[in-house]
């Protein structure tokens, strides 16, 4: 297989049929035809099934795409220094970020070197840990911040700090009037909490098992990500453990509050990179920018555990 057969098939994938394709790629149609025929015979299976007029990749043939696009988001980064390197000005950092620190903590220290900084571009993408971790490894990404408990094998570490997990609800739940630290193996007997997957993140290593099954075994809600869980608390009336991150920016979008948990449950965040020696002048400042941002909110968090104690 060729890059002219993957960029054949990607853009199949992306307009649906071969004709549209042909159009992106400024080619013949059955030029299109024949590299995804080629390409089909050098993957060994099947890419597309035709439905009607169009085209719907397989299941094998979505599978492939994933690997596709991130060879082709490592291509985009080669494309993005080679435009910095022939401007001979500035520079392009390139970040993947957990939901999380998307919203609120990440654009905050962004707009500081933005502002002070007309030179430099900003790439932004939003992933999973692991997805993360992969491609900064594979150089893909110049920076990572992730959210799971070290240690980070295959990178390097230039940030990490803990936040308390603290409990979501409903601004007009009776507790949401109450004030002190939520009890969750009190509220367990009473309450119905979101959980993740059926289950807790990894990272809450902290949590005890049998209140984690006590939490499970009343939940009839079960997410992917907290921006859904957040909604699903305004929504819903039920409650949900959060890391303070996603639950300020639940909070900003109304219906909700969160109040911090007596029990002991931490949040890693962790700033991580191929190697410090790759990185630029401009990308090791927005590190330090962005650990000070979430010094600030990880400090105020904290307080209000103490406050209550």
């Amino acid at each position: 297989m060729n890059l002219r057969q993957l960029e054949a098939f990607r853009a199949t994938i992306r307009c649906g049929s071969i004709t549209e394709a042909a159009k992106m790629l400024h080619i013949s149609q059955p030029s299109v035809s024949r590299l995804i025929a080629d390409l089909q015979h050098s993957a060994g299976f099947p890419l597309f099934v035709r439905v009607g007029r169009g085209l719907t990749p397989t299941v094998e043939g979505r599978h492939f795409y994933e690997g596709v696009e991130g060879m082709f988001v490592g291509i985009d980064r080669l494309q993005d220094l080679a435009k910095s390197i022939r401007n001979s000005s500035g520079s392009t950092i390139s970040i993947g970020t957990i939901q999380s620190i998307a919203t609120i903590e990440l654009p905050k220290a962004i707009n500081q070197l933005y502002q002070n900084s007309p030179e430099t571009q900003f790439v932004v993408q939003t992933r999973n840990t692991p997805a993360i971790l992969d491609a900064v490894q594979m150089r893909q990404i110049d920076l990572g911040i992730v959210g799971r408990e070290p240690d980070h094998t295959g990178v390097e570490t230039l940030y990490e700090t803990t936040a308390p997990y603290v409990c979501l609800m409903p601004e007009g739940h009776p507790m949401a009037q109450e004030h002190g630290l939520v009890d969750l193996e009190e509220v367990a007997e009473s309450e119905t909490f979101v959980t993740f997957g059926a289950n807790y993140p990894d990272s809450m290593m902290s949590i005890d098992p049998a209140l984690s099954n006590k939490l499970r075994a009343r939940s009839r809600l079960s997410v992917a990500n907290m921006p859904l869980a957040g909604a699903l608390v305004r929504e819903a009336s039920v409650l949900a453990i959060s890391d303070p991150f996603s639950a300020e920016q639940s909070v900003l979008m109304g219906g909700v509050v969160f109040r911090p948990i007596k029990q002991n449950l931490t949040y890693y965040i962790a700033v991580v990179a191929s190697g410090r020696e790759a990185l630029s002048r401009e990308a090791l400042h927005f590190v330090d920018l962005f650990a000070d941002q979430l010094e600030k909110r990880v400090s105020k968090v904290r307080s209000l555990s103490k406050t209550v104690t």
